[in-house]
């Protein structure tokens, strides 16, 4: 499928938000437009964040990717986190999740970063296979933990 990407503005917010929260609905998260919005546009005012988003021909946003930026000790570089990709359901298998992540490997040779860190579900396995066909490699020697408050 013929996409453009471009990193986002805040300008790009209106246009991300409805994929955002239907993002955070595949997760398991109750819909709220306004909260997703409110929570990409402070994301994108603040720098705290990169957003890449996919548009059509038709100017309508169909994917996104979402970065953050951390850091890695042992290399002695930043990193960057990708936490959020997402692609319209319909949409799904034309590339376009792919093309984000090829924009994201620009960007980060760019800033010179360590490289990308990604992780997901276990049962996602349309993202796993993403990646793994994008050349990303499970990382069997980590084990990742979470704590909620």
């Amino acid at each position: 499928m013929n996409v453009t990407i471009c990193r986002a503005t805040a300008d790009d917010v209106g246009a991300i938000s409805k994929l955002f929260n239907a993002y955070r609905v595949f997760f398991g998260q109750d819909s709220d437009l306004s909260l997703s919005e409110e929570f990409l546009r402070s994301r994108l005012n603040n720098s705290e964040s990169v957003v890449f988003c996919a548009y059509n021909l038709e100017k309508n946003c169909v994917g996104f990717a979402q970065l953050y930026q951390s850091f890695s000790s042992v290399s002695a570089k930043h990193i960057w986190i990708l936490n959020d990709l997402f692609v319209l359901e319909s949409l799904r298998g034309m590339g376009i999740g792919k093309k984000l992540l090829c924009e994201i490997e620009k960007f980060c040779k760019e800033t010179q970063s360590g490289g990308v860190l990604v992780e997901t579900t276990i049962s996602n396995t349309g993202a796993q296979k993403l990646y793994e066909f994008s050349g990303y490699q499970k990382m069997k020697e980590r084990v990742f933990y979470e704590w909620k408050n």
